[in-house]
C-alpha cells in the first residue's frame, strides 16, 4: 500500500502541530545539508517558529556571508523574484531587534511550556542575547528620556528666571511710582478748612 496524499492545511492540535514542525524542520535541514554536499552549492535556510524560535542552517561557515553573497548577486542580476526583497530587508544587518513587548511574549512562550527543561543551550543563549539587546535598548531609551527631561527643566528654569527678573523690574517700577505719588500728595498745599 502506498502513502495517502496529505492535505496541506494548518494542524489544529497544538502538540501534533509541534511534533510535525519538529520532524519537518529536521527533514528540511537534512535536505539542505544533502543538496549542499551532493551538488557543491551554498545553501542557507532560515526558519522562525510561531513561538519566535529561530532555526538556521548554512552550508557555508556563516549565514550572514551567504545572505550577503545573495544580495550582491541579486543587485547585479535582478531576477524574477526581485520584488520579494523589501527595502527594509535590504537595509537590515540580518539581526532581529525585538521590542520589549515581543521579548516578553517570546519569554512567556518559551518558559510557559510544561517542560522548561526542554530548552536547549542554543535556545537559552538566543533568549539571553534577546534580553541583552532589549536591556541595551531600554537603557538607551531611559537615558534619552532623562536627557530630554533635563533639557526641558533647564529651559523651564531659564524661562522662570527671566520671568522673575521681569516681575522684579515691574515691582521696582511700581514702588517708585507709588513713592512719586506719595511725594506728590505730600507736596499739595493744605487749606485752613481742611479742604483741598
Amino acid at each position: 500500500m502506498g502513502r495517502r496524499k496529505l492535505e496541506i492545511k494548518r494542524i489544529e492540535n497544538k502538540s501534533a502541530r509541534q511534533v510535525t514542525f519538529s520532524k519537518r524542520r529536521n527533514g528540511l535541514l537534512k535536505k539542505a545539508k544533502e543538496i549542499s554536499v551532493l551538488c557543491d552549492v551554498d545553501v542557507a535556510v532560515i526558519i522562525i517558529s510561531s513561538r519566535g524560535k529561530l532555526y538556521n542552517y548554512s552550508s557555508n561557515s556563516s549565514l550572514v556571508e551567504t545572505l550577503q553573497r545573495y544580495h550582491r548577486q541579486h543587485e547585479i542580476e535582478p531576477g524574477p523574484s526581485s520584488g520579494v526583497c523589501t527595502k527594509k530587508a535590504n537595509n537590515s544587518n540580518y539581526a532581529r531587534f525585538l521590542t520589549s513587548e515581543e521579548l516578553i511574549q517570546t519569554v512567556e512562550s518559551e518558559l510557559g511550556e510544561n517542560c522548561p527543561d526542554c530548552l536547549s543551550v542554543t535556545d537559552l543563549l538566543h533568549l539571553e542575547n534577546q534580553f541583552q539587546t532589549a536591556l541595551i535598548q531600554a537603557r538607551s531609551t531611559k537615558t534619552q528620556l532623562l536627557l530630554d527631561s533635563i533639557t526641558t527643566l533647564q529651559e523651564k528654569e531659564k524661562s522662570l528666571v527671566e520671568e522673575k527678573k521681569l516681575l522684579d523690574q515691574q515691582a521696582c517700577q511700581t514702588k517708585s511710582n507709588d513713592k512719586t505719588k506719595m511725594l506728590d500728595l505730600n507736596a499739595l498745599p493744605d487749606d485752613d478748612d481742611g479742604r483741598i
